[in-house]
């Protein structure tokens, strides 16, 4: 195949995450609002083009309290750094189906290189006959490198929040309309 334009189904993908809570558990949440847009082969992801552009505002952890916390200033800013940026570097494979992504995280108007493990799930027409591809990455950042700092001490030692954020994406993507 050859590069294409790939538009993600949002409806059929996901942005997930989850972090350790006061050391003995993980709470998990989402973004609900993000676009992505892929220039690939799927065959070959190596000479691919990744953006996505995330809704900071559209975190999502089932309760409203705790996400009207993390729109706050301490956490996302979200009135101020309305978006989560990510724009690929560099697309290593690893074997037939899975490939290392590194490229540019932009949180908080902090920008760093972050690798991710990007799987190509497969490709077909959908019953419409449109073509779509599917793909699934995972990865971890450390939120302290992005500013992301709030935390609390527990009495019984630790903290309330983990540093780690891992983060598991599931795209659908629809082949463009060539125009």
């Amino acid at each position: 195949m050859t590069v294409t334009k790939w538009t993600v189904d949002d409806t059929h993908s996901s942005i997930e995450f989850s972090v350790k809570h006061m050391m003995i558990a993980k709470v998990k949440g989402n973004f609900n609002k993000f676009t992505a847009v892929l220039e690939a082969d799927p065959a070959d992801l190596t000479t691919a083009s990744i953006e996505f552009t995330v809704d900071a505002a559209s975190i999502d952890t089932r309760n409203e309290d705790r996400d009207n916390h993390l729109r706050s200033a301490d956490f996302f800013k979200a009135e101020e750094y309305p978006t989560i940026t990510f724009k690929s570097a560099e697309i290593t494979k690893k074997d037939d189906n899975e490939y290392n992504v590194t490229g540019d995280v932009t949180l908080l108007g902090v920008t760093r290189k972050e690798t991710f493990t990007v799987t190509f799930e497969g490709q077909g027409k959908d019953p419409w006959g449109n073509e779509k591809a599917g793909f699934s990455a995972a990865g971890k950042i450390k939120r302290s490198d992005y500013g992301l700092t709030y935390n609390a001490a527990l009495e019984t030692g630790g903290m309330l929040l983990g540093d780690v954020i891992t983060l598991s994406i599931e795209l659908e993507a629809g082949k463009a309309v060539q125009e």
